[in-house]
């Protein structure tokens, strides 16, 4: 199958999930993760406000500043299709942007150097056993990523695992995967 076959599939898996379902499979996932040897060193965590089926992030968000760590979410600038990522400490410091993004404010916040990350949860929609990942199409990660030395991890429904799938050149795998079922990679 071809990318973007692979993300209408998983999209409508997601959607087909029973809320149910969905609310204890982001749950299971919020528990593994909490336990997690990287989660649990890391003092600067990166990732996306969540949407839709996504894997719930607020209350990862909410934890992290529960356990006194550092919450940066990126910043993406469409016109040179790259990203950058700032200290959150409120909710309120979130603007909604295209496609219906939540994404810092930039005079309410303070970027953030990569090196600076200790543990970045990479989003995606579909996720290989190597840790090769496709994502929702606009390569800011994979960019951000060709640079980033910390550690990596996504957050995933087992439905969205795949045996392999296809890769270009660029791809940079994630170091690890959490799913409902706990660490896969």
């Amino acid at each position: 199958m071809e990318k973007s076959q692979l993300r209408e599939m998983v999209k409508k898996q997601l959607e087909e999930l029973h809320s149910d379902t969905f609310i204890k499979g982001c749950a299971d996932i919020h528990r593994h993760l909490f336990t997690y040897s990287k989660w649990n060193k890391a003092k600067t965590i990166a990732l996306t406000i969540s949407r839709g089926r996504e894997v719930d992030t607020k209350n990862i968000i909410e934890e992290a500043w529960k356990e006194r760590k550092h919450v940066v979410v990126p910043k993406c600038d469409p016109k040179s299709n790259t990203m950058t990522f700032r200290r959150i400490e409120s909710f309120n410091q979130l603007e909604t942007v295209f496609f219906g993004l939540r994404e810092p404010i930039v005079s309410k916040t303070i970027p953030v150097e990569p090196e600076e990350i200790d543990l970045m949860i990479v989003p995606g929609l579909c996720f290989d056993q190597e840790g090769y990942r496709i994502g929702f199409g606009g390569g800011y990660y994979d960019r951000y990523l060709e640079e980033y030395l910390g550690d990596t991890i996504s957050l995933a429904f087992s439905c969205q695992l795949f045996k392999c799938l296809p890769r270009e050149l660029h791809d940079v795998p994630v170091g690890g995967i959490i799913t409902e079922l706990g660490v896969e990679k």
